[in-house]
């Protein structure tokens, strides 16, 4: 194994650690000091100036027109509806259920490459995909509508399959664009996009936040993290992943998202695990596994 694929595997492994704990902080300041749109709005425009500020600094290679639709769909599937559709899920749902949930977007990217590249599905990747879906629905469907963690939890878990397949669909189009571009030049665009979609969906809960009173440990640190940590960097580090891995290696990393988030979650004392939940996320694990680790190994 060469050094860049090492430090690939690496990156990867680090933005799926800063997901995991992400669950646990971002349900933290939602939606007691910002709404969940106001939160996305923040994150877009937190990355959008980074990127953009850090482009000054770099020779950037200018987009191909031949390109330019494809860039849009990535700003509109992986900055806009991505984001949006995760922090309102989680807004509504638990942090064990969007740390759970989240795995499914491996199915979705073997799915949508049968229907975009025609790649052969087998028995076993449609036993995968049928486990998975079972685990997804006995998560939506058992949900508590009055859990004290979650305001609306049925609802919250069908926003985070939004977000899988969303996420899905970026990682795949997405792939040939970080391969061709420099990562600071695609991403300032891609969060430039996303920042002009979510604006008028968040301008508002985003203004009626008390800026000047919000707690430092409790708020300002958690915004922090969400900002610099899950968007900034996870982006850049999952970009840089892209380049060097395949789309269904990079989407395989989302394998260590519910280790980390429920364990942050039960640790942190922020969400609990139930019997129903355990049983959802079996299948789900053996759905993926069925779909993606069992093809990597046949290939070996």
């Amino acid at each position: 194994m060469n050094r860049t694929k090492v430090l690939a595997l690496l990156a990867a492994t680090t933005a799926t650690t800063i997901y995991g704990l992400n669950h646990t902080i971002a349900k933290m300041i939602m939606p007691i000091y910002i709404g969940s749109l106001g939160l996305v709005l923040l994150r877009v425009l937190g990355a959008t100036a980074i990127f953009w500020t850090l482009s000054l600094f770099i020779k950037r290679k200018p987009i191909e027109k031949k390109d330019r639709f494809t860039i849009l769909k990535c700003g509109l599937f992986g900055m806009s509806i991505n984001i949006a559709a995760f922090i309102a899920g989680l807004d509504y749902s638990t942090p064990v259920n969007s740390s759970i949930l989240i795995i499914v977007s491996p199915i979705f990217v073997v799915i949508l490459s049968f229907f975009m590249f025609k790649q052969r599905i087998n028995f076993f990747k449609i036993l995968g995909i049928f486990l998975g879906f079972i685990g997804a629905l006995i998560l939506i469907i058992s949900a508590d509508t009055n859990s004290s963690v979650g305001r609306n939890i049925p609802l919250g878990n069908f926003l985070f399959i939004v977000n899988s397949i969303s996420y899905a669909y970026y990682l795949i189009i997405v792939k040939p664009m970080a391969e061709k571009y420099d990562l600071i030049t695609l991403l300032k665009w891609l969060f430039l996009i996303g920042l002009i979609f979510n604006f008028p969906l968040g301008i508002n809960q985003f203004l009626n936040v008390e800026w000047t009173s919000l707690p430092f440990k409790e708020a300002i640190l958690p915004m922090i993290y969400v900002v610099i940590c899950t968007t900034f960097m996870t982006y850049l580090f999952n970009a840089f992943a892209l380049s060097k891995l395949s789309s269904t290696e990079v989407a395989v990393f989302m394998y260590l998202q519910p280790i980390i988030g429920v364990l942050f979650a039960i640790f942190t004392k922020s969400d609990t695990i139930t019997l129903t939940i355990f049983i959802a996320s079996m299948l789900i694990f053996s759905g993926v596994y069925l779909t993606t680790v069992l093809k990597e190994k046949n290939q070996l």
